[in-house]
């Protein structure tokens, strides 16, 4: 018997580690699983876990492995002489709630036997080992290494209140796992690429915020590429370094996620009290979870979370005392909101209207149908460069921005225009341009691009990949498969802003709003970095872009 390790060479941050893993691997079914170092970032709380074992017709494992001699004193753990901050069964503990309140939102099975255990297996506990938060039965020392399975076995089948996990339900999970710690490592490496000083231009931003600093209240606006997303990320960072209670939030999933995953890795004194979307600050004041409110209420969605959400919001935070309220709010991709949620979110201010309020926005990406004006009297404050197109990408969509970019980037690649010739009803010409996209992406793949630094997005109906991959995995996984850069990412322009990627296969496979259609435009041409491709009829382009931005992509005169 040898079970499956996850990753399949996996760095152990210690030998005890390895010890456990080894002994564990040899005693497990070939069926089992053992991830090693799994890192969990959910709804504010990270983790992880040094082993988590997945067995199948068993359950969950989670161990903590301390090396080292281990000891209790006086209800102080000791490690090889030395007080632990926080005790191995605290730390484990923890990790299995986080854990089980991520698996909640990822899967629609229910949730598994899930144990936790501690492993030290340079010690051998005293017969007279009587800790009360860390039972006999789940530790496992030097002597038990040979019958740990057994051990965890014979723990995890006491829990009688929970299922056993299938084998199917533990590859799901396994999978979900994964994309998830891919995801938190991505934006580790990212944040070690901000912070890294030889940074110039994210050095030359972070001024913008110097010169705002006595200013209460500020928009700052930009096109596309401006780094509104960054700069709206230090600006919380900063005023919760100060020690204020700051809320960061925005509209749209996927942002939402790069939010938290950033500020995840910044120390704890300088993390927002609440990261995420807007339409979940309720739960923060103890309102109702969104997902279980909205399958439950008789209201159309467009008016559940555009009309009774905000309102509830606005109910709740009115009640709530002071001390419960922030001192400071941070919006990004603030033209997504409308007066009633910019009502709701200066109730949520301690001092309200004179509390600190940053506002983010794009006028130009304005591609709902939504009118709110920020409640901020001063004057915006414009950003005129874009830090993240190529010059080639950047002067397609020049004509859609409000005002002139400077450029700061290369030329680049010359954009690629594909046209697609098809009659017939929409249908058939959204299946016609995503069939030709989907062409595009394996010649990308044939070139030679990573396939986690490409993405296909569609800018009227989903492409069959991307409603497979969330009725399949979930809003979660599907969003952090996106940072976790593994697979090629298919999207919606609607979902994706703030985000980008290396290289784009941009559909234009129709346009849900005839009115929006510029501005979605103007979203989709502005995701790529370095490489963009546009797929589409040249009537589609020419109705949504204006005859200058059709001659720019199809280079025609």
């Amino acid at each position: 018997m040898t079970a499956k390790l996850l990753p399949g060479n996996p760095h152990f941050e210690s030998a005890a580690e390895e010890i456990v893993c080894s002994a564990l691997a040899e005693q497990l079914p070939d069926d089992a699983v053992i991830i090693v170092g799994q890192r969990i970032t959910h709804s504010g709380h990270e983790a992880e876990i040094d082993l988590l074992v997945m067995w199948p017709g068993v359950g969950v494992a989670a161990i903590e492995v301390k090396g080292g001699i281990v000891e209790v004193k006086n209800g102080k753990w000791i490690q090889s002489g030395r007080n632990l901050v926080a005790s191995p069964i605290e730390q484990v503990r923890l990790a299995k709630h986080a854990l089980i309140n991520y698996l909640k939102s990822v899967s629609s099975f229910h949730i598994p036997r899930i144990g936790h255990f501690v492993a030290v297996p340079y010690t051998e506990l005293p017969s007279s080992w009587n800790v009360p938060d860390a039972p006999r039965e789940i530790m496992i020392d030097a002597n038990d290494l040979p019958r740990a399975a057994r051990i965890i076995e014979n723990g995890l089948t006491q829990l009688n209140a929970y299922v056993a996990p299938q084998r199917d339900q533990l590859e799901h999970l396994c999978k979900a796992l994964r994309t998830t710690h891919r995801a938190v490592e991505n934006a580790q490496l990212l944040a070690q690429e901000i912070e890294d000083e030889g940074n110039r231009l994210t050095r030359e931003q972070e001024r913008i915020l110097a010169l705002l600093r006595l200013q209460p209240r500020a928009q700052l606006v930009g096109g596309a590429g401006s780094g509104k997303t960054h700069l709206a990320l230090m600006k919380a960072r900063q005023l919760a370094a100060n020690g204020q209670r700051v809320a960061l939030m925005c509209y749209s999933r996927g942002l939402a996620r790069h939010l938290e995953l950033m500020t995840q890795t910044w120390h704890e004194h300088e993390r927002p009290v609440y990261v995420g979307l807007f339409h979940r600050l309720g739960e923060y004041f103890g309102g109702p979870n969104v997902e279980e409110a909205a399958r439950t209420t008789t209201l159309p969605a467009d008016q559940f979370y555009a009309e009774e959400l905000p309102k509830n919001l606005l109910e709740s935070a009115a009640k709530a005392a002071p001390e419960q309220k922030f001192d400071a709010i941070v919006v990004d991709e603030a033209q997504d909101f409308e007066n009633l949620w910019w009502d709701a979110v200066t109730t949520c201010l301690a001092e309200g209207d004179e509390g600190v309020l940053y506002a983010f926005a794009d006028s130009r990406q304005t591609v709902f149908d939504r009118n709110g004006a920020a409640p901020i009297e001063l004057n915006p404050f414009p950003l005129d460069d874009n830090l993240r197109n190529s010059r080639a990408i950047a002067e397609c969509f020049a004509p859609l921005t409000a005002l002139p970019q400077d450029v700061r980037s290369e030329s680049g690649e010359r954009v690629e225009w594909v046209s697609v010739d098809v009659a017939g009803d929409r249908n058939a010409i959204s299946d016609a341009v995503l069939d030709v996209a989907d062409d595009q992406i394996e010649k990308l793949l044939g070139a030679g691009w990573e396939p986690g630094d490409v993405a296909l997005l569609t800018t009227g109906r989903r492409h069959p990949e991307h409603d497979a991959q969330v009725k399949r995995d979930g809003f979660d996984v599907y969003w952090d498969s996106y940072f976790s850069a593994e697979d090629v990412f298919y999207g919606h322009v609607l979902g994706f802003k703030g985000l980008e990627k290396r290289a784009v296969v941009l559909a234009l496979n129709s346009f849900q709003n005839p009115e929006r259609a510029r501005q979605i435009l103007y979203v989709g041409l502005s995701r790529a970095r370095s490489k963009l491709v546009v797929v589409g009829t040249p009537d589609l382009l020419r109705q949504a872009g204006g005859d200058d931005v059709f001659k720019r992509v199809t280079r025609s005169r």
